[in-house]
């Protein structure tokens, strides 16, 4: 048997109890002085992070990705080059409910990848849907609140999501993504994940191009009845991340292709369609998808906060060969997602094991900070020009660290983007319900609707939702208003539990 290590406090000194605090005698009051206890009862209160707004529950693990395909006419990035392999990190996610939530309440997932690359960490923050809620970072907030909990009883609420979705017409693609059978997946390892934005691919002679990102399930696209995720919901709160731990844990390694659409560069100015608009799919008949590698999660992790709650993605993480587009939610997120990590973690949440590259090393010019414990030599200086050369730290290299880029010339404005010839917000939902959703999907579609129509209890907003679903399509319109009018459609299980 190995020797019995010695408990310690923060600082290694061994401890004399981890049972008995230290008292005037055996009934009379603990003293502050007890450090260990102090030590130990302070750091129990600060276990917790501010979990993310949304977002807050969800899980992950490691994988490697492997690049089987030649894609390199399209990207100089090392980690898309033919045989590259990267260790992988994916978190899985629900987008309104509270970490404590049920893992089966309806919802969108969030499918966030990271790949530690030989040029840093390339993070790819997505869902399993190709679309968003909104285009326009401005909204936002507003959306996440309409999501979450009235001020007064703390419990979420149909009307309020419906005021807003009826009130925000560039909601109805992914709303109709979120009504439909993606809504509620078998399990996390039966989903597809998109990178949903457009993003820009450089290759090695500095052409450009736009592309969207498709990580395709191996394991199939499988939903989950609304009867079998209210029941789940009651029986186990976290039934996707139990099933992906026992999983991997078991051999059973879930495995993605990974994808992309590429469009060249010119392409994207006369497109019918605004192709960075985020509530908006590319035609893969217009642009197929073609296919790059597959990535595996095979590894748990050790330490679920270290490694997962304190995860901090960014889709301004990229590296060169790639990039962001002029995409308005994209643009912001590259502000708020690192932002928002540095309000839950800390100014060098980076230097943390999970965030730092695995596969390239950091050297720049900031320091200090709270929770600072990665630093320079002392010859290295901290400001940028210095005089002593290599010694005195790193140099930028234009050749290097290519960035993505494109022509914009204006005035600064408030305004929507420039309309193009099928940009209706309702053009694409109403081609998802007619030609893309079977038969029976449709059938359920109607019956969640249903249950939604009869959780409003504001007639005002009520018109509006059978106003808006007429607009996805007159048929769909028509069926809810008569349902509704004749009570023949009850609730559906999982009504008042949406997003």
């Amino acid at each position: 048997m190995s020797e019995q290590k010695l408990t310690t406090t923060e600082t290694g000194t061994p401890i004399a109890s981890d049972e008995h605090s230290l008292t005037v005698g055996a009934n009379g009051p603990t003293v502050l002085h007890d450090r260990y206890l102090v030590e130990k009862l302070a750091h129990f209160n600060r276990e917790r992070v501010p979990e993310r707004n949304p977002h807050a529950k969800g899980a992950g693990a490691f994988g490697e990705f492997v690049v089987t395909e030649d894609v390199s006419q399209y990207t100089r990035a090392a980690v898309f080059q033919p045989g590259a392999k990267s260790e992988t990190l994916i978190r899985f996610s629900s987008v309104a409910g509270e970490q404590g939530s049920p893992d089966t309440w309806r919802d969108v997932r969030g499918f966030s990848l990271r790949f530690y690359t030989t040029e840093g960490n390339l993070d790819i923050v997505g869902n399993n849907t190709p679309t968003f809620f909104i285009r326009d970072a401005m909204k936002f907030p507003d959306f996440i609140h309409s999501q979450k909990r009235l001020g007064d009883s703390g419990l979420r609420d149909s009307d309020m999501q419906w005021d807003f979705w009826t009130l925000s017409p560039e909601s109805a693609h992914q709303v109709t993504y979120l009504m439909g059978p993606r809504g509620l997946s078998k399990t996390w390892r039966h989903l597809n994940g998109y990178g949903s934005h457009t993003y820009q691919w450089i290759n090695a002679d500095g052409e450009r191009f736009w592309v969207k990102y498709h990580f395709i399930s191996q394991q199939g696209v499988e939903p989950m009845s609304p009867a079998d995720a209210e029941r789940i919901a009651g029986e186990d709160a976290d039934f996707y991340r139990r099933d992906l731990f026992d999983s991997i844990a078991a051999g059973d390694y879930p495995s993605w292709d990974v994808y992309v659409q590429v469009m060249p560069y010119e392409e994207a100015k006369t497109y019918r369609f605004n192709p960075f608009d985020l509530t908006k799919t590319w035609s893969k008949k217009d642009y197929p998808r073609i296919k790059v590698g597959t990535f595996t999660l095979n590894r748990n992790p050790v330490n679920f906060f270290a490694e997962i709650e304190q995860a901090a993605f960014s889709p301004g993480n990229q590296v060169p060969g790639t990039g962001i587009s002029p995409d308005k939610m994209l643009m912001a997120r590259v502000f708020s997602y690192p932002d928002a990590q540095r309000h839950r973690i800390g100014t060098n949440f980076n230097q943390l094991p999970v965030n730092q590259p695995h596969a390239a090393e950091v050297d720049n010019y900031m320091h200090q900070g709270n929770m600072q414990y990665h630093f320079p030599p002392a010859a290295h200086r901290v400001y940028h020009p210095n005089s002593f050369g290599g010694d005195g730290g790193p140099a930028a290299d234009p050749q290097a660290g290519v960035e993505a880029s494109w022509e914009s010339d204006g005035e600064l404005v408030r305004t929507a983007s420039t309309l193009r010839s099928d940009d209706g917000d309702f053009v694409q939902p109403g081609i998802l319900y007619r030609e893309v959703f079977s038969p029976e999907e449709r059938e359920g579609f109607h019956q969640v609707l249903g249950g939604q129509a009869q959780a409003i209890t504001i007639d005002e907003i009520r018109e509006r939702f059978f106003q808006y679903w007429t607009n996805v399509d007159a048929g769909l319109g028509q069926i809810l208003r008569d349902g509704y009018a004749q009570g023949a459609v009850e609730p559906a299980t999982d009504s008042h539990e949406n997003t």
